[in-house]
């Protein structure tokens, strides 16, 4: 969180006490605006910063501290960056949560008579950016306000987030008791993934996000009322009825807090944000931070960004597309129609077998969507425009390749994808006309506008131009005339023009020549006429560049009316180049596509683990199959057997289905899905001072607080942090809770074999296990599932494949053997908790066991467990249940 310095303020009392220079005066006065954020004053051709700011810059980025002066007797610390590499020093700050005011020379230097003037022009924060070298490519980096409204019963929050570089604007609302709200909000926030968080300065309700910055601003920023005005006046409407915005309140003050800050650090308005988007919690399907990240969506449990499911399909030639892919598998909706819709979006696309050719004309484009941005808020480059063009000029190219995929008048999402990139030849026409093919990377350069577009420029260009020319005549014609043939005409950038004589030839200069300049070997001179020109060429220049800084402002704003054009074209390709993507990865790994169906049901049939089955060379495909009648599945099987990645991949199945991929399968129906749980696994929260029993423990109230009949539900070793009696009894009551209550579709993995009984007493659950073959001490993983429970854990025999030492593997052997044949007479744990028995009857001891048999007591004297192969363990386990009989 960021908090207010006070160093700083005693430094701006400071200067009014203290006598300081109008430089540092002028500099305090603007820090004093800017408290929290570090302050990159421009000095020349160097950002510099002081005080505090510049002892934190240096220490984070660094840089050499040093000192200039003195205030009140102490040294004035400073340190400084290159204005041309600001950008790199900005991206570092940012990364790591700092925001920086970019404070710039506004005044001319020349007519100035104290400190030239300066201001700040723009603020950079973590949720803010929009330059393309701060920006990652592939990823949003969107800022967030939250409204928090407190009634006597209830607790409703406001969201409001806005990703500026692309000027998607959204809202959400919510209300219950704190405590729901709370969860709630937290799941929202892991959706979301802002960069920034605005909060009101007193609003402590709920606790900070430790993944984001959090800017505190004033409370009075939250306005409802104010907020309302403020998106109307944003959108240029009259109601907000038209966005499905009606009956919010807490949101409304959260867009108002947004807008006026993000206005703020542009300094501009933001022409790019006209639409709004109101999201709802039944919209997309619910994934909780412990589902995003056992399934590795976008990031893997150590952080990584590969092997994930998105490094996996983000075959897209832009990035826009990349982004939007990425956003999809965060927020797959649970509306089947937007599935089914790209699912045929991608059957057309292979049966025309388009994807490869539309792959190589989308690399020729640029992110069309951040160029239109940038255009909105003034802050676009030359070159950028020019690969905005050269953009432009590919989509005719683009329609004409879709257009095979689909019948003419056909309602479906190509066409509509088609009509989106219709060229918007105005703006095309005027990119084309006034930039350069190959413009200069910064205005300030010159060269940025092609030739003909404006005659002022092309004869100012003309003068500099011939230039050259003229310089070569003129030599000529003093050769001639003075008679000294090495006399040479030439022009560096300190001296301007000039002519040179050698000493040698000092004797035959005219007397019209004027001495600018004597060197060791050489005279140089000026004469009238070079004079003349001189200063009409360089003044040419000048007043080159100064009309092509003036012809651009007047392009940018030219191509402002084309803003929406532009940013509908840009959402159009980021479609069909993510559709592209998905279409070429399910033609190469043989995916098929899916059934949306709207009866309860999950079958897939031969599924395969998207990421896994390209990391190894061959993948055991398997089936899964839950219905109305078949809701849990009970597995059983060895550790390392694949009960987790058969688990995790029937969760991606699913979500790849309501994403609108192909899957990787055979064939799959999958029926209406709300949400995924999954409680795989789990890590000490030491920070949080959780240990990890409590973290499965809350993982797992969760799913049991949230888990409806339309919700997919992984349970991977429920209980294992605890004692084997509790751990057991937990297990069966979670199942059981998931069968009766929920009746979710659920897959539960244990190693209690005690709950492969429970299929026994409720119909809807069904025993299945990951097959496994023990051969000499050995085992071998089929990674298949097949029907029924497993026989045992095999634990020593993974133990074993771990490098466990032999006589490890030994002992623990014997001791199972002791551990198995004691079973029958376990000590029942006792409850430390448990209240004192009164009643005699529940007090009284257990009768005794009857004798067991003879026979039976010969039989098991005899076995020799280690002995046995699995058939043959069958064999005496049925005859020793006939002893017993």
């Amino acid at each position: 969180m960021t908090t207010v310095p006070t160093e700083i303020n005693a430094a701006a009392a400071r200067a009014t006490s203290e006598k300081v220079t109008p430089m540092m005066a002028q500099y305090l006065g603007i820090k004093a605006d800017y408290p929290t954020m570090l302050v990159f004053y421009r000095m020349g051709d160097f950002y510099e910063l002081f005080h505090e700011d510049a002892e934190k810059a240096a220490r984070i980025l660094g840089i050499t501290l040093t000192a200039r002066g003195s205030s009140g007797g102490n040294p004035i610390k400073m340190c400084g960056v290159p204005f041309h590499s600001l950008d790199g020093y900005l991206a570092k700050l940012v990364k790591l949560g700092e925001s920086c005011a970019i404070c710039e020379q506004i005044g001319d230097p020349a007519t100035s008579k104290g400190p030239v003037e300066r201001k700040v022009v723009r603020v950079v924060t973590p949720g803010t950016l929009t330059d393309s070298d701060l920006l990652p490519e592939k990823a949003e980096r969107s800022l967030l306000a939250l409204c928090t409204l407190s009634a006597r019963k209830s607790t409703t929050v406001g969201l409001a987030w806005l990703s500026l570089a692309s000027g998607a604007l959204r809202l959400m609302e919510f209300s219950g008791d704190e405590r729901t709200v709370a969860a709630r909000l937290a799941q929202e926030l892991e959706r979301i993934a802002p960069a920034e968080i605005l909060r009101a300065d007193d609003g402590d309700m709920f606790e900070e996000n430790p993944f984001a910055h959090t800017q505190r601003v004033p409370e009075w920023h939250f306005d409802v009322v104010k907020g309302h005005k403020a998106l109307v006046e944003q959108l240029g409407v009259a109601t907000l009825t038209g966005f499905g915005a009606d009956g919010l309140g807490a949101a409304f003050g959260a867009a108002g807090a947004l807008l006026r800050y993000a206005q703020s650090t542009q300094g501009r308005g933001l022409q790019h944000v006209k639409s709004l988007a109101v999201e709802s919690e039944n919209e997309f399907i619910g994934l909780d931070a412990a589902t995003r990240r056992n399934l590795e969506l976008t990031e893997t449990i150590r952080g990584q960004e590969a092997p994930t499911l998105f490094s996996l399909l983000d075959g897209c030639r832009t990035a826009m597309g990349s982004r939007l892919l990425r956003h999809w598998l965060h927020h797959a909706r649970r509306d089947q129609s937007v599935a089914r819709a790209r699912h045929e979006a991608i059957a057309a696309l292979a049966e025309a077998d388009a994807a490869a050719t539309l792959s190589a004309t989308l690399n020729e484009v640029p992110d069309i969507e951040r160029i239109t941005t940038r255009i909105a808020l003034l802050s676009v480059r030359p070159r950028d425009l020019a690969s905005l063009r050269d953009g432009l000029k590919q989509l005719p190219a683009l329609r004409q390749q879709i257009a095979r995929c689909f019948i003419p008048g056909d309602s479906c999402l190509l066409r509509a994808l088609h009509d989106a990139i219709d060229t918007p030849i105005p703006c095309l026409d005027l990119l084309t006309r006034a930039v350069a093919e190959e413009p200069a990377a910064m205005v300030r350069d010159g060269g940025v506008f092609a030739t003909g577009f404006d005659s002022e420029l092309d004869e100012l260009r003309a003068l500099s131009q011939n230039a050259g020319q003229f310089l070569v005549d003129l030599e000529t014609r003093e050769r001639a005339r003075t008679g000294i043939a090495n006399l040479r005409v030439e022009y560096n950038k300190v001296h301007g023009f000039y002519i040179e004589v050698t000493n040698g030839q000092a004797d035959k200069v005219p007397d019209d020549y004027r001495r600018r300049q004597t060197l060791k070997n050489c005279e140089r001179y000026i004469t009238p006429e070079l004079k003349a020109f001189e200063d009409k060429a360089l003044s040419a220049q000048d007043k080159a560049l100064v009309r092509e800084k003036a012809l651009y402002e007047e392009l940018l704003t030219c191509l402002a009316p084309h803003i929406g054009d532009l940013q509908r074209v840009a959402q159009g390709l980021a479609q069909i180049d993510t559709l592209v993507a998905l279409t070429s990865h399910a033609l190469r790994h043989n995916w098929c596509a899916p059934t949306l169906v709207d009866a309860p049901c999950l079958s897939i049939v031969e599924g395969r683990h998207p990421v896994v089955e390209r990391q190894i060379e061959r993948f055991i495909a398997n089936d899964c199959k839950l219905s109305n009648e078949r809701r849990l599945l009970l597995i059983t099987g060895p550790n390392m057997g694949g009960k987790s990645t058969f688990m995790r991949q029937t969760a991606l199945i699913v979500l790849l289905a309501y994403v609108g991929s192909y899957v990787p399968a055979t064939s799959a129906t999958i029926g209406p899905i709300d949400r995924i749980f999954t409680r795989i696994g789990a890590n000490d929260d030491l920070a949080g001072g959780r240990s990890t029993f409590m973290v499965e423990m809350t993982e797992s109230a969760a799913i049991l607080n949230g888990a409806t009949e339309h919700s997919l539900v992984l349970m991977d070793e429920v209980g294992r942090g605890t004692s084997t009696f509790d751990g057991l009894a937990l297990a069966w009551a979670i199942a059981r809770h998931l069968i009766d209550n929920s009746r979710s579709f659920t897959l539960f993995a244990t190693h209690y074999f005690e709950l492969t009984q429970l299929p026994e007493s409720h119909p809807s659950a069904a025993n299945v296990h990951l097959s496994a073959v023990e051969h000499k001490d050995t085992i071998v993983f089929l990674h298949a599932v097949q029907d029924g429970p497993a026989s045992q854990s095999y634990g020593l025999q993974v133990a074993q494949l771990a490098g466990v030492p032999p006589a490890v593997i030994k002992a623990a052997r014997k001791h199972l053997a002791r551990l198995e044949s004691q079973a029958l007479d376990t000590t029942p744990q006792l409850d430390l908790f448990a209240l004192p028995c009164d009643d005699p009857e529940e007090a009284a001891p257990v009768a005794d066991a009857p004798a067991m048999p003879p026979a039976l007591l010969a039989a098991l004297e005899e076995l020799d467990p280690d002995a046995l192969t699995p058939r043959e363990a069958l064999e005496r386990l049925y005859e020793l249940k006939r002893l017993a009989a």
